[in-house]
């Protein structure tokens, strides 16, 4: 016989394990979308007309967070909605809200004196930048021998133009047998007075759709929205047609294959042209490996092997712009990785997900002057931080094989949903996580957007008429199955509405 006490011990046991069985249920209904209004809710709507005064912060605010209650892949906004982010504030959130180890390292002495102690990095930056330097450089792409940090993406894009155009003047004066820097007086007083030869007329080629950020090169290099450039100033810059692939893929590969010739021949066509005439000789040439803002435009590895080959043998650098692309996202640490070029980009640009901006680049565009490359911060050491912890947590955690199983099942998702709305949805394509689809009008991918959020999925809408994901690289496979079962519902509710 059993005596009370005994009968206690098992019970006490039975009770432990049922209650650790139950565990992962739990776990996994918390980790679940729990939405109390539409949005904005009114919090989020007094908070908007509260900021409309002093601005509106750019007009564009939709909701605002609330960061202390948001955790892991979910945002919590104002109202106490809770959604499963897979749009990570515009693809730079890596490692989710409130991510232990980021906070662990935040609380440290080292990252409090670099917060509170923000040095001039160009001229006495502190002694541990380069150790900083060290972690970036543990992450370079291939054949790149150099970095330079900035403040965002589209410092980090003008930068490099800057660079790449200075090179490319050393070159011309090295080809008259002069130095790289043997400035004539004429080009250092006309130079002052934004007139030749000092301001040469030199350009960046762009591609039709493409997106490289605000300032006035980058906007003049971007082409994905008139509301972006309209009542600004550009310089008199050539764009290229940047392919239109059809899907599926495998279904059009001879058209894809034209499409995409006529494109590479058009560069070609530009570049000789402008060099041949000395009208806006072309310097660089700049390029997204998916056309992110402009639609999720992809090209095949094949279009950017020939791509590279064009700007090599015309002595043009090639700028691979990863700022929305890079750390891990696409299933590689750099989207570019996946075109094995025979020769690497002449520079890297990055951003977002590296918490930080700036470029890499080989050697040879080195600038040959002190101030040349120059502001006051040049990047942020506590920034710096923030991606060593973030490098070290995707080796621990192994988030590259984790974001390339999510990309996966949130592609086959997708790929479901446009073969049950064939007459609505079409082209779903991604690599890793970076996915997206197409809707037959802008007018109803908004709706779709919307009704989505509603739902307590935010996810973007990118091109006209194109939704994009771009999760943190901490999504997980289940993660995507449930992004894509409530666009799904999304969809199914959307179009009832149509009937």
């Amino acid at each position: 016989l059993v005596d009370a006490e005994g009968w206690m011990s098992v019970f006490t046991h039975l009770l432990l394990i049922v209650m650790l069985n139950a565990i992962p249920s739990i776990a996994k209904a918390a980790a679940r979308p729990l939405m109390r209004t539409k949005v904005p809710g009114p919090a989020s709507q007094a908070l908007l007309g509260h900021l409309d005064k002093y601005g509106g912060n750019g007009g564009a605010v939709k909701f605002f967070c609330d960061i202390e209650k948001s955790e892991g892949n979910y945002l919590v906004d104002a109202d106490g909605n809770k959604f499963l982010d897979a749009f990570a504030h515009i693809a730079s959130l890596p490692l989710g809200y409130n991510h232990p180890k980021v906070m662990e390292a935040a609380a440290t002495p080292r990252w409090q004196r670099a917060s509170t102690h923000r040095c001039a990095l160009g001229m006495m930056p502190p002694a541990d930048v380069v150790e900083h330097t060290e972690v970036l450089m543990s992450i370079s792409p291939p054949g790149m021998d150099c970095v330079q940090t900035m403040l965002c993406g589209s410092s980090a894009n003008e930068n490099a133009f800057k660079a790449a155009i200075m090179a490319y003047r050393g070159k011309q004066r090295v080809a008259e047998g002069k130095l790289p820097a043997d400035f004539t007086q004429e080009e250092l007083e006309t130079c002052m007075v934004n007139e030749a030869p000092g301001s040469p007329d030199l350009s960046i080629l762009s591609f039709d759709g493409g997106f490289h950020g605000r300032t006035l090169g980058c906007i003049t290099t971007t082409h994905s929205k008139s509301i972006h450039k309209i009542d600004v100033p550009t310089f008199p810059w050539p764009t290229a047609p940047f392919p239109s692939l059809k899907y599926p893929l495998a279904d059009h590969a001879a058209e894809n294959a034209q499409e995409e010739e006529r494109c590479l021949a058009a560069v070609a066509e530009i570049i000789d042209s402008r060099k041949a005439s000395r009208v806006g000789e072309v310097a660089a040439v700049i390029v997204e490996p998916i056309q992110s803002e402009g639609g999720d435009n992809h090209a095949s590895k094949e279009f950017f092997n020939r791509l590279r080959e064009i700007t090599k043998e015309r002595g043009v650098a090639l700028i691979v712009d990863e700022v929305q692309t890079g750390i891990v996202t696409s299933g590689h640490m750099w989207a570019h990785e996946a075109w094995d070029l025979p020769d690497p980009p002449d520079f890297v640009t990055f951003s977002k997900k590296a918490q930080v901006g700036g470029y890499y680049y080989k050697r040879d565009f080195q600038p040959n002057l002190p101030y040349r490359i120059f502001n006051t911060w040049m990047g942020d050491p506590a920034k710096l931080m923030h991606l060593e912890v973030i490098l070290k947590t995707i080796k621990e955690d192994g988030l590259m094989a984790e974001t390339r199983k999510a990309g996966q099942a949130l592609i086959e998702g997708l790929h479901s949903i446009v073969s049950e709305h064939p007459g609505t949805l079409s082209a779903a394509r991604g690599a890793g996580t970076l996915c997206a689809l197409d809707v037959s009008s802008g007018e109803l991918r908004d709706r779709i957007v919307q009704r989505t959020l509603d739902l307590g999925c935010l996810i973007g809408a990118c091109g006209p008429r194109s939704i994009r994901f771009r999760p943190p690289i901490t999504f997980k496979a289940e993660d995507a199955e449930l992004a894509v079962s409530i666009l799904a519902q999304a969809v199914d509710e959307v179009m009832a509405e149509e009937l």
